[in-house]
């Protein structure tokens, strides 16, 4: 079984108050979107690497990104579109056939590691789709209109979802179709297959795989990288 990456690297990140692209931002002196690349490489489990890049920054990511870091890597660039939803389905378009299951991960979750990457993969193929996700720690409230508090759900039922996220190729291609031909939008590519009636695995992840929206993230994760390291230094 063929398995396929579409890295969504298309986003603008404003809430980063920069007018560079949040992906090629610096974290501890690599671009961001370096990160996942590099485990989703060390994994060695996608036969095919497609990054999916706001239109006209393809130059960018070379000259960046693929030219510095991975010369010799046959990673396959695609423009996305509008919305995140319409990046994921270019990317969709340029699989191969041979392609069987296919991993979407942000760009901008830079600290997922290889091992996440292989065990979302692997409980797929098991299950159909599964998903990195972590329990949710905060009390959650539904509100209305008017910020009046209508419902507490149980936050032993809630779970953060992120990526990566591995699905079927023929559940997740006719999940885009139907929602591109019925004009809804999910907030990720599990909730078009929860839409449609596919079961979706959850997978445990770290809450130290955080996505990256403020510039605080940016020292978050930071200062996770340092850990990870001096922790790497202890065991050698």
């Amino acid at each position: 079984m063929s398995s396929a990456l579409i890295v969504a690297a298309a986003g603008q990140g404003r809430r980063m108050k920069s007018k560079l692209n949040k992906q090629y931002l610096k974290l501890a002196g690599r671009p961001l979107l370096t990160y996942s690349l590099t485990a989703a490489l060390e994994a060695a489990c996608f036969t095919q690497i497609i990054v999916v890049v706001t239109p006209g920054e393809e130059e960018l990511f070379h000259r960046d990104v693929l030219l510095p870091f991975f010369p010799g890597q046959k990673l396959q660039v695609v423009a996305g579109g509008k919305e995140r939803q319409d990046s994921v389905r270019n990317g969709l378009a340029a699989l191969t056939a041979e392609i069987t299951y296919v991993c979407v991960h942000d760009g901008a979750r830079p600290l997922a590691e290889a091992s996440l990457f292989k065990e979302c993969l692997q409980t797929a193929q098991a299950k159909g789709a599964a998903i990195a996700a972590v329990p949710v720690k905060d009390t959650i409230k539904i509100v209305d209109e008017q910020r009046k508090i209508v419902q507490t759900p149980p936050r032993g039922q809630l779970w953060a979802a992120q990526t990566p996220q591995v699905f079927r190729r023929d559940w997740l291609e006719l999940a885009h179709q139907r929602a591109h031909r019925e004009g809804f939008q999910g907030t990720d590519d599990a909730s078009l297959l929860e839409r449609y009636g596919y079961p979706v695995q959850i997978i445990e992840a770290g809450y130290d795989n955080l996505k990256i929206t403020t510039p605080e993230d940016l020292l978050l994760a930071e200062a996770i990288l340092r850990r990870r390291s001096n922790a790497a230094g202890n065991r050698l």
